[in-house]
């Protein structure tokens, strides 16, 4: 009897595994499509020509990415009015003088470089920045911010399809999910299943569909209309945010403001994760704060992702080893839809398909990731990030 009610309850786990990747696939906003890219937009830029932009880079000890980041800013193909302010955040290896090596060897758009000093307590050093680069930037009365990340490299007509996007959709905000470096070994592994899982979270289509709660942006590519970020009061509203981006978009949405996030087609990230333990920083830093420091969420997680992607293989495994159909079959079919919806994020970061299969390895290397972000909170560490160490772990936002 005891053995037969076990049988059973594994049976039902297996079903409500596979119940759980049907909802997925056809009720959480297509999450798993790549083809949410910028909206279409009118080839004009309208009656009123193109309008002035300031671009805003915070940047802490950046030397190693500037030279294939900041010479694309400088480069852009952009008919208006534009400039460039890299604010640097205390660095301590030459950042705001390579910056400035760089503009007078390439020239383009005009850069300022300028240091706000340390934060004051209650801003994390990266929104300090920000808040600083928008000061400078609102003195020459743009009526849009790119807010770009020092590592992010733009083909040089981003800042041009950006505006003409957002003018013709009438966004407030207009993000593009920058693609991520994959050259590593571990980068293949865990770097799209990253971008997937985010996408998981929050469904790009939802985001800018009128009418829906659901808000989101990538921090290193984003286009802000000037209006809009003072009317949601960007950044001081989000000083406290750990998750600054989804923080931003979340203001400028329940302030009235329309945002869209998609993928990027030629807005790349050039900073390396070449080993497991730099992807595990980039990811455990921030992974309890999503949960908002909850340990009943942190639990729910825990269980969601054992449920979702480690039952499909044990069931599988498991139910051929002990020939119990019932419990193989719902188990291998879940896994095939996993493996199913994995695939064109694969495709868009041109990885090989058989990568696929290996997502309830990664999907247990995430979950791994998020216990020890609760472990290290848990301690009460605060969270170190390029030299700078937070006394509050809470207070640490997605510094790039």
């Amino acid at each position: 009897m005891g053995q037969t009610a076990r049988v059973s309850a594994v049976v039902w786990i297996s079903a409500v595994s596979l119940a759980a990747w049907w909802w997925l696939l056809l009720c959480q906003g297509f999450f798993w499509r790549t083809d949410v890219r910028l909206p279409p937009r009118a080839e004009s830029a309208g009656p009123g020509g193109w309008p002035s932009v300031c671009v805003v880079v915070p940047a802490r000890d950046e030397a190693a990415v500037l030279p294939a980041s900041l010479p694309s800013l400088l480069a852009q193909d952009y008919p208006g009015r534009a400039e460039v302010f890299l604010v640097d955040d205390g660095s301590s290896d030459g950042t705001g003088e390579l910056a400035r090596e760089l503009a007078r060897r390439h020239g383009g758009l005009a850069l300022t470089v300028d240091s706000p000093g340390e934060p004051p307590p209650g801003w994390t050093g990266k929104l300090w920045a920000v808040r600083h680069g928008i000061a400078l930037a609102r003195a020459r009365g743009p009526e849009y911010l790119l807010l770009t990340d020092a590592d992010i490299a733009h083909a040089p007509d981003s800042l041009r399809e950006l505006v003409a996007a957002a003018r013709t959709g009438g966004f407030d905000l207009v993000s593009q999910m920058a693609r991520l470096r994959v050259e590593s070994v571990w980068e293949r592994l865990v770097v799209p299943a990253f971008v997937y899982f985010f996408a998981q979270l929050y469904p790009f289509r939802r985001i800018g569909r009128p009418g829906t709660r659901t808000a989101a942006a990538a921090g290193g590519c984003v286009l802000l209309r000037a209006e809009a970020a003072e009317r949601a009061r960007i950044p001081e509203a989000i000083r406290h945010a750990v998750i600054d981006d989804v923080a931003l978009a979340r203001a400028v949405k329940g302030s009235g403001g329309r945002v869209w996030l998609g993928l990027a087609d030629r807005v790349e990230s050039v900073r390396p994760y070449p080993g497991l333990h730099d992807l595990w920083r980039m990811v455990s830093r921030s992974a309890y704060a999503q949960l908002r420091h909850n340990p009943l969420l942190l639990l729910g997680t825990v269980l969601g992702l054992v449920l979702v992607y480690l039952v499909p293989p044990l069931a599988l495994f498991g139910g051929l080893a002990l020939a119990v159909p019932a419990v193989a079959v719902p188990g291998g079919l879940a896994w095939l839809v996993m493996t199913g919806t994995y695939l064109p994020m694969l495709r868009y970061y041109r990885q090989p398909s058989w990568l696929a299969p290996l997502l309830p390895f990664t999907a247990l290397l995430y979950l791994l990731m998020t216990v020890d972000s609760a472990v290290q909170h848990r301690r009460g560490r605060g969270a170190a990030w390029k030299g700078r160490t937070y006394a509050r772990p809470d207070t640490v936002a997605d510094e790039g």
